[in-house]
């Protein structure tokens, strides 16, 4: 692979607490800093240990030709100051519809969820953006934290293997673990936090807006929200004192810029689903009128979709039922 002189253009992956950018050249001592540490080196496959000076400087220019081919993302995980704090990486197999996770971070800054935050973020990206069905990942066998990770994240187990580790010069028994859109989401639903009232019922109101060829809208969850990259129907949740209908109106003109009269709102059927030591309750309108253009209000992503092709895109487990009904319907 032929190697390039500067960074490629990559914008980064923000979390709350994280920026996952490119690598620079002015990382370097710091990444040999942080990775020359033998409770991190051992825990990864491809680092020797000790970790020479000048193989960072390479390893970084390196990254930059992979991300220039669209073969691999190398990024840098940094904190608020920008400073370096580990990194987080995928590689891409086309012709396997998948992509393989890695990450570490810098044994100072342990225990604080940034290893979570940091996989999480390139995970639900890698199926977003790389057109991939599955995120796969490896862990040690005595790597309790990783696997502790990526259990959380929504992994689910997928065997037992063999990979060779250069830190620690043979191969090690490693667990074997992979991950698809809908396993993430759940994962993020089961954590995501209860709500302060309603007695564990969490009402939510959806739409299902019709344009005049026929075609439904759902709009893609961005990232830093609950189940980010699933697409829905456009709502929220209803306010205390709101009713159902006065909920969407609100929601349609915050997320989406358009002007609904209740009048237009006709109820249709709704979704009951558990979330989690809560309880989803979600009904669902259909809208055919409405003032002004839909636009994204809110960096969400949004796509008109023919209502016998609503199941090509990845729902909410609790959004899932109405797809067949709409469909019927419409």
């Amino acid at each position: 692979m032929a190697s390039i002189d500067a960074p490629p253009d990559f914008a980064p992956l923000r979390t709350e607490r994280l920026a996952l950018r490119v690598l620079r050249a002015e990382d370097a001592a710091a990444l040999h800093r942080l990775v020359n540490d033998w409770d991190v080196a051992k825990t990864l496959a491809r680092v020797p240990f000790p970790y020479p000076r000048a193989l960072a400087d390479e390893w970084i220019a390196s990254t930059w030709a992979q991300i220039a081919a669209g073969e691999a993302w190398h990024l840098a995980v940094a904190g608020e100051d920008d400073a370096l704090l580990g990194c987080a990486g995928l590689t891409l197999d086309r012709r396997g519809g998948r992509a393989e996770l890695g990450y570490w971070i810098g044994r100072r800054h342990w225990g604080k969820g940034l290893g979570l935050e940091a996989a999480g973020r390139l995970a639900r990206w890698a199926l977003d953006e790389l057109g991939v069905s599955t995120v796969h990942a490896s862990a040690l066998r005595d790597n309790a934290r990783s696997i502790s990770v990526l259990r959380r994240l929504g992994f689910r187990d997928a065997g037992e293997g063999t990979q060779p580790f250069l830190s620690r010069g043979g191969s090690m028994p490693v667990l074997l673990f992979e991950a698809g859109r809908e396993d993430l989401a759940a994962a993020a639903a089961q954590q995501a936090p209860a709500p302060e009232t309603g007695g564990g019922v969490l009402l939510v109101v959806a739409c299902a807006l019709v344009d005049p060829d026929g075609r439904v809208l759902l709009a893609r969850r961005p990232e830093g929200k609950p189940m980010a990259g699933l697409w829905e129907f456009p709502g929220g949740k209803v306010h205390p004192g709101e009713t159902p209908e006065a909920a969407l109106i609100r929601e349609l003109a915050e997320e989406l810029g358009i002007g609904v009269e209740e009048s237009c709102l006709a109820p249709f059927t709704f979704a009951s689903h558990p979330l989690g030591d809560r309880h989803l309750l979600m009904p669902l309108y259909l809208c055919r009128r409405w003032e002004g253009a839909v636009r994204a209000r809110e960096g969400q992503a949004l796509a008109w979709a023919r209502p016998q092709r609503l199941r090509d895109y990845a729902m909410p487990p609790a959004d899932k039922p109405l797809v067949a009904m709409l469909r019927d319907f419409l």
